[in-house]
């Protein structure tokens, strides 16, 4: 197995503790509505919401994930689901959210495990990347638009 690994960092006018909120204490609920087109329903398979819950997000291409939460730092792992098709075993992420003058960092990382010898293309994951901002520019555009929400 390999594990192939990135980082990638920028910045949100929005507070971490709004963000992290809209983003992850929250996204069963938000999420959905904001992207229908993506995201079916989240749902809560084990746990409280707490660190350890296990989510299944639903997804057109339907993947899971494990949340641990602790101040406003998000780590999940996809561990089944036709987005990992033949060739990852599964996907890590750990997502932070910092405070700025005004707004926060969100930093994010990123390990892709794979099975045998397959190597994930630069293509593959500059994709990967680009659908996350994706999302976070629907929240952010969400929570500029709703000052309230979340407050």
């Amino acid at each position: 197995m390999g594990v192939t690994s990135f980082t990638q960092e920028f910045t949100c006018p929005i507070a971490p503790s709004r963000i992290f909120k809209a983003l992850i204490l929250d996204s069963n609920n938000l999420i959905p509505k904001l992207l229908p087109q993506t995201i079916r329903s989240i749902d809560v398979v084990q746990g409280d919401g707490g660190a350890g819950t296990i989510e299944q997000v639903n997804f057109t291409e339907a993947p899971n994930r494990r949340i641990g939460q602790r101040d406003f730092v998000c780590k999940y792992r996809m561990i089944e689901g036709d987005v990992l098709g033949e060739e990852l075993e599964s996907i890590a992420h750990e997502v932070k959210f910092e405070a700025t003058d005004g707004g926060s960092i969100c930093k994010m990382a990123s390990e892709y495990h794979t099975k045998g010898k397959f190597e994930i293309k630069e293509e593959e994951i500059k994709a990967g990347k680009a659908r996350a901002m994706g999302i976070y520019k629907v929240v952010e555009a969400y929570l500029l638009e709703n000052p309230h929400v979340y407050a």
